[in-house]
């Protein structure tokens, strides 16, 4: 575990380690953690996070929020921005499963509407959602027609019918973010991405059936303009990302920079896993426009089963989608790296911010914000463990210390193969009913993997990302019934 001696405590809930720690460090680190947290953190995130700081072009800081853990190159929590001039972007710093992140949608239903029906609906989304690994998609494309969505993200969705206008203008990047080419995304990953649109995928994703009960509601003006207006609501949550397609634009890219890091452009890292090349580079730029493909596919596959939920609850509650209040409160994504303009001693710079693990939290004010949400600041979705709950947060001001970035989820405390040791899946889901919440799951070794006890304390991070003021908590949410990959 860390030692709290290798870092200066800045605040209640933030630590620096200087320069001085590791040589050709460019950036102090900063760990954005409650003291319980800090302590639990692993030694290699320390490694990692430093390691991070020796990258060319980083500004300010690299960053750790409490939910970090050891990642392949970044730590999974990490983020660093880098100048756009002169600045590298690195595959290591967003992650394999390109633009993972989480959707959050509203209905007007109250838990006692949805218990006598609760089994049903998981079961029908179990059967209905493809979940687990090397499910194929809800909807049949060409790899032409494939090439067209990872261009335009939900903008596609929208066009063939699958998503309302209001789901566009509550994504991030409204769904599309450019420039995406599919021409720079190699066959193989067209080959591995074109059948998995609408898949939940397997590992740490899922589907879940929340409810918010009214003790949970912690700025009741805030959460009516999320849309969360009336007690023991019932909202659903899923996350995911980019399949096979990510990881493949991310093993494909990481080979090429390994190749010509050090040959072409003199880049030596500390750590193979950090490879990356110049952001101008006519390689960085090919990656680029690869990666953002993938982002908007993820966008457009989360999209896909936004879609597939709103017709297995209309088909169930036998009322239009409309009426039940099934709107998009947001989607956010958390393995990303995006151009974004930032005050950095008093002045405007354009800089590359990766983020592994870790969401975009935009503040008030902020034009990258959809119009109903830019006086409050960006819904931020968090989710926890399956077995404790998740929460809907809210971008601050005083968020552009890191960047407006914060956690992205409670962070694993064990390894997999650890927590199958300790767990049986079929007994686990058997004492959450007893509890009150409802899984189906693809296999019961995925599910022992993700035990709650797996998982860092969903409430400490939170409340450390309040008082570092990097977000704001708005809601939390208890889940009644789960669909795991």
């Amino acid at each position: 575990m860390v030692q709290i001696k290798t870092a200066k405590r800045i605040s209640q809930a933030l630590w620096e380690i200087p320069t001085s720690y590791k040589p050709g460090m460019r950036v102090p680190a900063r760990i954005y953690a409650g003291e319980k947290l800090f302590e639990q953190m692993e030694d290699g995130i320390i490694e990692q996070i430093t390691n991070v700081a020796l990258l060319p072009g980083i500004v300010d800081y690299a960053f750790c929020m409490p939910d970090g853990h050891w990642g392949y190159g970044f730590p999974i929590g990490g983020a660093a921005a880098m100048d756009t001039r002169d600045g590298v972007i690195s595959p290591g710093g967003i992650g394999f499963d390109i633009n993972c992140g989480m959707r959050l949608l509203r209905t007007n239903l109250t838990y006692d509407e949805v218990k006598p029906k609760l089994e049903h609906l998981v079961d029908t989304l179990y059967k209905r959602v493809p979940a687990g690994v090397g499910a194929k998609g809800i909807v049949r494309l060409s790899k032409d027609d494939f090439c067209n969505l990872v261009e335009q993200g939900s903008k596609w969705c929208h066009k063939n019918g699958y998503a309302w206008q209001e789901d566009l203008e509550r994504t991030e990047h409204s769904g599309c973010i450019q420039p995406a080419d599919s021409k720079k995304c190699t066959q193989k990953a067209i080959e591995r991405g074109f059948n998995q649109i609408g898949t939940l995928g397997s590992g740490n994703h899922y589907l879940e059936i929340q409810v918010v009960r009214p003790e949970n509601v912690f700025d009741k003006e805030l959460a009516q303009a999320f849309g969360i207006d009336r007690p023991d609501q019932v909202v659903i949550m899923f996350h995911c990302g980019s399949r096979g397609f990510g990881h493949q634009v991310a093993t494909d890219y990481l080979q090429t920079f390994l190749k010509v890091m050090g040959p072409k452009y003199g880049l030596n890292m500390p750590d193979r896993e950090l490879a990356c090349t110049p952001f101008q580079s006519p390689e960085g730029q090919d990656y680029f426009r690869a990666m953002n493909c993938a982002i908007n596919m993820a966008f457009a596959n989360r999209q896909m089963i936004a879609h597939r939920i709103r017709e297995v609850f209309s088909d169930i509650f036998h009322k239009d989608p409309h009426d039940l209040g099934l709107e998009q409160v947001y989607d956010v994504a958390h393995n990303t790296a995006v151009i974004e303009k930032h005050s950095v001693r008093g002045k405007q710079r354009e800089l590359l911010v990766h983020r592994k693990g870790a969401t975009r939290a935009f503040g008030p004010g902020r034009d990258e914000l959809p119009p109903i949400y830019r006086k409050t600041g960006q819904p931020i979705i968090i989710g926890g463990s399956m077995e404790t709950g998740s929460y809907l947060l809210v971008g601050i001001e005083s968020g552009d210390q890191s960047f407006f970035t914060t956690a992205h989820g409670s962070g694993r405390t064990m390894s997999r193969r650890q927590a199958k040791r300790q767990f049986r899946g079929d007994k686990l889901q058997q004492d959450m009913k007893r509890r009150g919440i409802y899984v189906r799951c693809v296999s019961h070794a995925g599910l022992a993997e993700e035990a709650g006890p797996a998982y860092k304390d969903i409430d400490a991070v939170v409340e450390s990302t309040a008082q570092a003021g990097i977000s704001k908590p708005v809601v939390r949410f208890i889940p009644i019934g789960n669909v795991k990959g």
